[in-house]
């Protein structure tokens, strides 16, 4: 596998996709018309799921991001891209181009791949640069001195290899970016943050180098991306529904000059920051204080770190949506235990660090960017009113019930889905499933994290987990996170049963009477 992988490969034919698509429409339209289920008559109390001040808020949030999108991509973007380009075409170019590359037991063909990217970046901009790649087995480091005993004679770049002393890749990065630090960095230098599976394509460091340029208080920029999964179809398919919707919200929050995650894939970072001591230690010992597990140590999500880092500093961020960067996710596991850990490590990164960016406040974070973390916090209990309300419904007015809710998701997330399918550049008819099925879990982690925030186990670093503390805090500490996850899921259940009549309160008259006459 090599670095010429282009953003088109899973290229459909048109008249496949509007066949797909009209079996989809269709098959929607039947269920809606011709199976007994109920929906739209109000007096049905699945009629709350449909036109619900729920419901409505929630697409209607879906639409604004969808707008912002368009906004961007229609009109602020290409002005910026119009900017950019002319001062690329004028001549400017940066001092020097710093790589930043971590890998560990990383494929042979995966690396030579990334390695060939970096390289062909480098000839293609004639710009000099420096490689510095963060090692933590020996594996690795015969496959990087192989490459360029034959490869990247003819290119201004040297090469340094990191071997890292203490296991993770937090502690790599930090390494790494010390030894850049030492080789000297300019403020207005350029380091390209990546994983050993990357793949640069063709042209990126052209299309966002000049940015910087254009935007003096531009401090990271995170590109567009696809993922080449080797492993079942339907894990490709989620993989192209998460980027789908990223391309989605990636672009409606650079409207607001911000983004929610500097992608530890491939990001890009302004010299000052990169080699900013602070920021070097916030990636190396980034920890939280929490109520109930006290202070510990992130584990993963270096890329939220450095996000946080660049958002507190109040540096602008942005998307960059024509420039592209190829992910290699080799399944090496049970693809259901994958994406399982995949969710808990990246629902736990969030919450981890979305808890402190709200503390900073809507006038530091931006009203719209501070809004869209606290949307985070209350989608992920919004998303299982649904279902709930489904099964106590079921239960108490039958199985048309259930089959109303079914229809009615599968209808809904058509309808979200149509939008993703632009992002997408194709039709999937596991869409709407997929997305149902990713809402709910991730939902129901994040619900089970939210309690558990020490909870940490990293699989692609050797299956890394945060050590447990004393036996008996420890137990305690498992009790009540018990505890309070039961008692919130109990008060959720309570208020949807009550809101939807499952569950009759007594009136007030009713209630003081029985008081009066005890």
């Amino acid at each position: 596998m090599g670095s010429d992988l282009k953003p088109g490969h899973r290229s459909h034919d048109a008249v496949t996709q509007i066949g797909k698509l009209v079996l989809l429409v269709g098959g929607t339209g039947i269920l809606l018309i011709e199976f007994p289920n109920g929906i739209g008559d109000p007096t049905d109390g699945v009629f709350l799921m449909i036109v619900g001040g729920l419901a409505v808020w929630r697409y209607t949030w879906w639409f604004t991001h969808f707008v912002r999108s368009r906004i961007y991509a229609l009109v602020l973007f290409p002005r910026l891209r119009s900017s950019a380009q002319q001062i690329w075409n004028d001549g400017w170019r940066p001092r020097m181009l710093h790589f930043m590359m971590v890998t560990f037991r990383e494929r042979r063909e995966t690396t030579e791949a990334a390695l060939s990217s970096i390289v062909q970046e480098c000839r293609r901009t004639q710009v000099p640069a420096r490689l510095f790649i963060g090692t933590g087995d020996p594996f690795d480091e015969s496959i990087i001195e192989e490459y360029f005993a034959t490869h990247a004679i003819d290119v201004d770049l040297n090469v340094v290899i990191v071997r890292q002393n203490q296991p993770g890749k937090r502690f790599a990065i930090g390494l790494v970016l010390r030894a850049l630090s030492r080789h000297g960095v300019e403020k207005e230098d350029l380091v390209v943050f990546m994983d050993g599976d990357s793949i640069i394509q063709e042209g990126l460091m052209e299309k966002c180098a000049p940015i910087f340029s254009a935007r003096p208080r531009l401090g990271a920029l995170t590109t567009n991306e696809i993922a080449i999964v080797t492993g079942p179809r339907w894990m490709q398919s989620w993989h192209d529904l998460r980027f789908a919707q990223r391309r989605l919200v990636m672009e409606s929050h650079s409207v607001s000059r911000k983004v929610l995650t500097l992608t530890g894939r491939l990001s890009i970072f302004r010299g000052e920051i990169a080699v900013n001591g602070d920021f070097i230690r916030t990636i190396e010992c980034d920890n939280l204080e929490h109520w109930l597990w006290g202070k510990f140590r992130f584990l993963s999500g270096d890329d939220k770190s450095t996000w946080y880092w660049v958002l507190k500093n109040q540096y602008e961020m942005l998307y960059v949506p024509d420039a592209f960067c190829t992910t290699i996710e080799n399944i090496a596991v049970n693809p259901y235990f994958r994406l399982q850990q995949n969710l808990l490590r990246w629902s736990g990164n969030m919450l981890r660090n979305g808890t402190r960016a709200i503390l900073l406040g809507p006038r530091r974070v931006g009203l719209f960017i501070w809004w869209c973390l606290i949307d985070q916090r209350i989608a992920m209990w919004t998303v299982l009113t649904g279902p709930i309300l489904a099964v106590l419904l079921t239960l108490v007015r039958g199985p048309q019930i259930l089959l109303a809710y079914l229809i009615w998701v599968l209808a809904t997330r058509l309808v979200l889905s149509s939008v993703l399918f632009f992002y997408a550049r194709g039709v999937y008819i596991s869409f709407p499933v997929l997305l149902f099925l990713n809402q709910i879990a991730t939902s129901v982690i994040k619900v089970h994290l939210l309690f558990r925030m020490s909870k940490q186990r990293w699989l692609n670093r050797g299956d890394q987990r945060v050590s447990a503390g004393a036996a008996n805090m420890l137990a305690f500490q498992r009790f009540m996170a018990g505890f309070i996850t039961v008692f919130y899921v109990a008060l959720l259940i309570f208020a949807i049963a009550v809101y939807s009549g499952v569950l009759k309160l007594p009136r007030w008259e009713s209630a003081i009477g029985w008081l009066l006459r005890a």
